[in-house]
């Protein structure tokens, strides 16, 4: 199967445009092709990527997949891992690496629990 060159007619509404008007024209469409990848990976996550923002943020792996299956069990994962360790920090005036090795602990799950409950509250 051959297929037909039609370049000339699917370029007519180029070939009036400047080269400054052809370089906002593509990132115009760069942008709306991107955009619902964008989208996506704002409302959507998962706990690998969380796990991938605590080793960022400076946890242990063993530390990470800790924190992340706690703050799951909680349904607090699409608020984001570090956020909700940065939370925790904050409530126990703590600084974010020592609240998050205690919760990957144990430690603060009556925090973890209080920040799900104000989730829920907020939500409905």
């Amino acid at each position: 199967m051959r297929r037909e060159d039609d370049f000339e007619t699917r370029s007519k509404h180029l070939k009036h445009m400047t080269d400054e008007e052809l370089d906002a024209y593509f990132w115009k469409l760069a942008e709306k092709i991107v955009d619902p990848l964008i989208e996506l990976a704002y409302y959507h996550t998962s706990p690998s990527i969380e796990r991938s923002v605590l080793l960022r943020m400076g946890f242990s792996s063993i530390e990470a997949k800790e924190i992340v299956n706690r703050i799951e069990e909680r349904g607090l994962l699409p608020k984001g891992a570090g956020n909700i360790v940065l939370k925790v920090a904050e409530r126990v005036k703590k600084d974010y690496l020592t609240a998050g090795k205690s919760i990957a602990n144990g430690e603060y799950l009556e925090v973890l629990d209080d920040i799900a409950r104000e989730a829920n509250k907020n939500e409905a």
